[in-house]
């Protein structure tokens, strides 16, 4: 459990350092639809391994449409957000979306609270709500680049006010839903991701061939395009286990713990330096930790 999890704060804190590798000229030059899928078509790919290698018994077992059919809707939801993500930062800039995103977190505990009937207490929602605090602090200025202005000035329009609650609705109904379905289903969790990255593939090939420009799948791609590939890949793996056997609010705390990490990289490669505001960060994260699991 401690590998995976350090392996997976270690990963979502690597995503945007990676992501600016891969940028030519400033811009990144591949398509974002054609990344997804290719993220979903590996996560399928190793669940089919796994399922070989562990699970070879269960190749003969008969499966009902009933087991099936509850990740199409999972799969619909990802996608969905996937691409909603692309829609609404038109409407306001990247760091009012960093902001406001976080406001995730309260509504992936809300649904969690809600739907899988699992009581928080005062203690662990003061907790989460801490968590949202590390993440806008953060992406109000936790790090700076010296040569930039240090003021930060938010824009966002109503429609993307809008967009942005729905994305945090759907984020947060998609990670519960999909916990509900991992862990009420008796099957093995290799023969349930099957299932749901298959339905993954085919709705992120829909939606990549409804938005395709004349450029090529794998134009622009590169060898830090295939790190990201494979490493988000094995991310969407580690959080289908968390979520079989612990929780959507352990994930959280990951997600929220990759700050560090993230801050890591950006010093030692990009030369961007911590603020106030990235401490503030470390120590509501470090309150949080201690309020929900009690660590001390």
């Amino acid at each position: 459990w401690g590998l995976m999890l350090v392996l997976s704060v270690v990963i979502y804190g690597s995503h945007a350092p990676l992501l600016t590798q891969c940028k030519v000229d400033g811009v990144i030059p591949f398509s974002s639809a054609s990344v997804v899928v290719l993220v979903e078509l590996t996560k399928l790919v190793l669940s089919l391994l796994f399922l070989l290698t562990w699970d070879r018994d269960l190749l003969g077992v008969t499966v009902s449409w009933r087991h099936v059919a509850p990740f199409a809707l999972s799969a619909l939801l990802y996608a969905a957000n996937n691409n909603l993500v692309v829609h609404m930062q038109l409407f306001m800039d990247p760091s009012t979306y960093q902001v406001l995103s976080n406001l995730k977190i309260v509504s992936t505990a809300l649904l969690y609270s809600l739907f899988l009937r699992q009581r928080l207490g005062v203690r662990r929602w003061l907790a989460l709500f801490l968590l949202v605090a590390a993440e806008v602090s953060y992406s109000c200025g936790g790090l700076q680049d010296p040569g930039s202005p240090s003021k930060m000035q938010l824009h966002v329009t109503p429609v993307g006010l809008l967009l942005i609650s729905v994305y945090c609705l759907i984020s947060g109904l998609s990670a519960v839903y999909t916990e509900a379905i991992l862990k009420t289903q008796a099957l093995p969790l290799s023969l349930q991701n099957l299932f749901l990255y298959f339905f993954g593939v085919l709705l992120n090939l829909i939606g990549y061939f409804w938005s395709s420009t004349e450029d090529g799948f794998l134009d622009g791609f590169s060898s830090w395009v295939l790190v990201i590939v494979v490493s988000q890949a094995l991310n969407g793996l580690i959080m289908s286990v968390v979520m079989k056997h612990s929780n959507n609010i352990t994930r959280l705390f990951v997600i929220s713990c990759s700050i560090l990490v993230n801050a890591l990289l950006s010093v030692t490669f990009f030369n961007l330096q911590l603020t106030l505001l990235f401490f503030v960060a470390v120590l509501c994260i470090g309150l949080a930790v201690h309020l929900y699991y009690r660590v001390t």
